[in-house]
């Protein structure tokens, strides 16, 4: 473990800095001020993982963000030099923390903000609903450049009916909105309770109601063993042919074959989704051209505040690793 001078000559990777705005928001040159070495990699490494453990072979520190960049068992045992690290957020469900506590690896995380996930799940759902692919007009597109100018027809959301697939903060959140919209609000999940649905002022139903009654169904889970794949072509066949299905939690809750069968099939009224099995979305991914769609990039948590957290954070962290006292230490969750 390195010591109060070990940040001397540490080498740190800093991964998938998409907006190139690490070195800005955070204290690296603080670090590099003490004699680290401090490469950012504004690209993504690839899902090769010859590739990724080429090019992180020669590093110390890792400081990933989010789950862009899977740290697996495999990846982990061809990079032998990686002595701590860093994982934006509280939990990285993409890190293998039984591989890094077999070597020996602390990986620590970092404060998080709920908000900005809420804030874009409302963004997901006013963008599908009043079809705001088809009506913005900016820059010489849309209506302002050769669009017709009223070209669709929007839905309202005073009286639709709500489900939220999961009610734990981030839910809760979603929820006090649409309550605030005058929209009906259900829910269901694994653990939820009649006491907790009443605090936030929903109703509690079951999961096959849920999927049934709700206008707009929104994910608001964890992604584990018993949530990958839970939203299948059992549960998309039980929502109405208007309904729409919004994801900002974790792509692997949808079946996504499942998913793109729906929607070609016109068998759900659309889809609003910022978060897929694999990311960055592959080019030729059928959801690139599924019928009504609504797609962004992984954006939910991308504020500038939450990125300010972030790397604050991580340098905080690696600052504790090198003084022998690391915080915000991710454990193994319980069996």
């Amino acid at each position: 473990m390195a010591s109060l001078t070990g940040i001397q000559g540490l080498k740190i990777a800093v991964l998938d800095d998409y907006q190139g705005v690490a070195r800005e928001m955070g204290g690296f040159a603080r670090l590099e001020d003490a004699g680290a070495e401090v490469t950012v990699f504004r690209e993504h490494l690839g899902h090769d993982d010859g590739a990724v453990a080429a090019a992180l072979a020669p590093f110390d520190v890792l400081v990933a963000m989010r789950e862009r960049t899977p740290l697996t068992a495999a990846r982990l045992e061809r990079l032998p030099n990686v002595k701590f690290i860093v994982s934006t957020g509280r939990r990285n469900a993409s890190i293998d923390l039984k591989a890094t506590a077999a070597r020996g690896i602390p990986v620590c995380g970092t404060g998080y903000l709920p908000s900005p996930a809420a804030e874009h799940t409302w963004a997901l759902i006013h963008a599908a609903v009043r079809r705001l692919d088809a009506e913005l007009g900016s820059g010489g597109s849309g209506w302002t450049g050769d669009g017709g100018w009223q070209t669709t027809v929007g839905r309202g959301l005073e009286g639709a009916r709500l489900g939220l697939l999961g009610l734990g903060n981030l839910g809760s959140r979603v929820a006090r909105v649409g309550l605030a919209f005058g929209m009906d609000v259900i829910a269901w999940s694994q653990n939820l309770t009649d006491e907790h649905a009443a605090e936030v002022g929903v109703r509690r139903v079951g999961k096959d109601e849920l999927f049934a009654e709700a206008d707009i169904l929104s994910i608001h889970l964890v992604l584990s063993k018993r949530t990958r794949g839970l939203v299948g072509a059992a549960e998309l066949a039980l929502m109405k042919p208007d309904a729409l299905l919004v994801n900002s939690s974790r792509g692997p809750i949808v079946d996504e074959a499942a998913l793109v069968e729906a929607l070609e099939a016109g068998r759900i009224g659309g889809a609003a989704l910022d978060v897929y099995d694999v990311e960055p979305l592959p080019a030729d991914h059928p959801l690139r051209t599924a019928p009504r769609t609504f797609l962004t990039p992984h954006i939910g948590y991308v504020t500038r505040e939450q990125y300010e957290v972030f790397y604050r954070d991580a340098v905080e962290d690696i600052e504790a690793w090198a003084a022998g006292s690391p915080v915000r230490v991710m454990e193994l969750p319980p069996k």
